[in-house]
């Protein structure tokens, strides 16, 4: 059980009263570095869409440190299990336009490989030397992406192929190629591993795939533009967001059904979720409505609203789970929110369009 020290208490009092803004950057950052101190470091990796960068915050300073290149189009990011690699989906498609009209691959390939910029394909960005190292195949238009336990294998929602695809990382080959429903996204391996649920936006979907058999096993339908994913801490239970209906549906995962709806809100469209470790809290990024709703996983309600920034879209905890982190894709920036007392404490500038956050400690 952790003891906060009376000291501890007494910055946070501290804190509380403060607001955003220059003159608290000097207690922000001694703040930080408490915290820091009782997690040890860890480092904040953001996807910039529209850039093709990805931009490294230091989770001690709360500032960037690095700017890698990463083109084109970085969106879903994550850590393997050993910290040792973060990866990207990188997507050679172009963001305007709906689905069958986007326009073509931003290069010809021979002038991407002379650049050394890759086209569809999950960079490798080593998370010591912090630069991208490779970038292995994906098929077309890699968007998001979850890992295995094991850091072999990684399962790759491909939006415009209206597949996934599973890459072994170590041959760095695709081992299967699966057709799902339209334009699928949010991409989690469920607890027990034994199956990976992909949301399929277009028509309201979720698509499992048996990861032992390589296999489509099922469909769901949910409704609302679903874009992402959370599984409760035993797997009993997944939290889909319905983008355009302002909700998150509840999905009992053994029964394959919906068993419950939870309203967030006038002006909502659920975009991401984050899901504490102990499975208590679920947090959910609300797009444009500039807000991230704290969801009572025991109870099912909303227990709280925080204002984030401009359309906040990936959302990711420290590893003590105490700052939530929002990438506000227009305002090309990152909100620093303080969980405990439900308030954005800072902003740290990235690159053009931030997406998809990763935590790596």
């Amino acid at each position: 059980m952790k003891i906060e020290h009376e000291d501890t208490k007494a910055r946070r009092r501290a804190w509380s009263g403060m607001r955003i803004g220059g003159g608290c950057a000097v207690s922000f950052l001694f703040f930080a570095a408490t915290l820091r101190a009782e997690v040890g470091g860890y480092r904040v990796w953001v996807s910039d869409e529209k850039s093709g960068e990805v931009t490294v915050i230091d989770g001690h300073s709360q500032k960037a440190v690095q700017t890698i290149a990463a083109s084109p189009r970085p969106r879903g990011i994550h850590a393997g299990p050993d910290g040792k690699f973060v990866y990207v989906a990188l997507s050679g498609t172009a963001p305007e336009g709906p689905p069958g009209l986007r326009a073509k691959p931003v290069a010809p390939a021979t002038e991407k490989k002379k650049a050394g910029r890759g086209g569809d394909g999950i960079g490798v960005l080593d998370a010591e030397q912090l630069k991208l190292v490779k970038i292995l195949p994906a098929e077309t238009d890699p968007e998001n992406l979850d890992i295995s336990t094991d850091g072999r294998l990684i399962y790759i929602s491909n939006e415009d192929g209206r597949a996934a695809s599973i890459l072994d990382v170590m041959g760095e080959k695709i081992l299967a190629t699966i057709k799902v429903q339209e334009e699928p996204e949010g991409v989690r391996i469920a607890p027990d591993g034994k199956m990976c649920w992909i949301t399929c936006e277009t028509e309201g979907w979720l698509c499992l795939i048996d990861t032992r058999d390589r296999k489509l096993a099922g469909e769901i339908h949910v409704e609302g533009r679903p874009r992402d994913l959370a599984f409760s801490k035993d797997g009993s239970r997944a939290y889909v967001p319905s983008e355009t209906e302002g909700m998150l549906r509840i999905v009992d995962t053994a029964a394959r059904k919906v068993v419950g709806e939870i309203q967030l809100g006038e002006g909502a469209r659920p975009m991401a979720c984050a899901m504490s470790g102990d499975g208590k809290r679920l947090y959910v990024s609300n797009g444009r409505a500039e807000t991230i709703s704290v969801i009572d996983t025991d109870d099912n309600k909303v227990v709280g609203k925080i204002k984030a920034g401009a359309r906040p879209w990936g959302i990711a905890l420290s590893p003590d789970g105490e700052i939530l982190y929002a990438a506000n894709g227009p305002s090309n920036d990152v909100s620093v929110i303080d969980v405990r007392m439900q308030k954005e404490v800072a902003r740290i500038k990235c690159g053009e369009g931030p997406w998809g956050i990763c935590v790596v400690k």
